[in-house]
């Protein structure tokens, strides 16, 4: 580069200005974590109504009971699940809205000092001094606000998560899971209630463990396998329990 060439202009448009891809890429990554949690709201309803329908089923042929208990544990796991997650991503929500309520306030008080601020963490990522500054005065000339709230805080003030989409999500997949061990049990016959719901429910856990193995980069093997044994041991323990229980009454 000659001395008297502009420090901007052999900068890559790489740099310089977002990639085509990366809009497309955030977005791919922000369904993929819905996704995740999505499977993980599945695989909770399938344990928690599974165990429990399997342990009334073993106190009592009604099917009245069993499904009473069923319903009960779905209702309270799908309110139980979309409080939770409200509460949660009200919480990040507020934080982040907090964070960038003081950025905003840092950039109207003290544009220079927050100016150098930004060329400082493009200089830290490798950068030169030189080739640092352009891109923030050229980030800071384009959207300031924006800029700062990404390369300091990593938060895109326009697409923060909603705790309403959050908890239905949340509420929704809990519910689609849960719905499974119900109907095995409710729809077989007496003598084989529990077999098949628990055959359903093994299969259904090795499904959901394989995708969220998938979905998060783990090994499918060993994820699914860790999903599969918990599911187990759950139905196994409550349904001891509720053997005992309809022993003793």
């Amino acid at each position: 580069m000659s001395e008297d060439r502009p420090a901007s202009e052999g900068l890559s448009t790489s740099v310089l200005t977002p990639h085509p891809a990366e809009p497309h890429a955030a977005g791919l990554s922000s369904r993929l974590n819905w996704l995740r949690a999505g499977v993980l709201g599945a695989n909770d309803g399938i344990v928690s109504v599974a165990g429990i329908v399997v342990g009334v089923a073993a106190a009592t042929t009604e099917r009245g009971p069993i499904l009473t208990a069923g319903v009960a544990g779905l209702v309270a796991g799908a309110v139980s699940m979309a409080l939770g997650e409200y509460v949660s991503v009200s919480t990040q929500r507020d934080s982040e809205r907090a964070l960038l309520a003081t950025e905003r306030r840092e950039l109207a008080e003290d544009p220079e000092a927050e100016l150098a601020e930004l060329a400082e963490i493009y200089r830290a990522k490798g950068l030169t001094p030189a080739t640092a500054l352009a891109v923030a005065e050229e980030l800071t000339a384009h959207d300031a606000f924006a800029a700062h709230a990404e390369a300091e805080l990593g938060i895109d003030p326009d697409d923060l998560t909603n705790p309403w989409h959050a908890a239905l999500s949340s509420a929704l997949s809990f519910t689609l899971g849960a719905l499974l061990p119900m109907l095995a049990i409710l729809l077989a016959a007496v003598p084989l209630r529990v077999p098949i719901t628990v055959v359903a429910v093994l299969a259904a856990l090795a499904l959901t463990g394989a995708l969220g193995a998938r979905l998060g980069g783990a090994a499918p093997i060993r994820a699914t396998a860790r999903v599969v044994i918990g599911g187990a041991l759950a139905m196994t323990v409550t349904y001891a329990i509720g053997r005992a229980v309809g022993i003793a009454v």
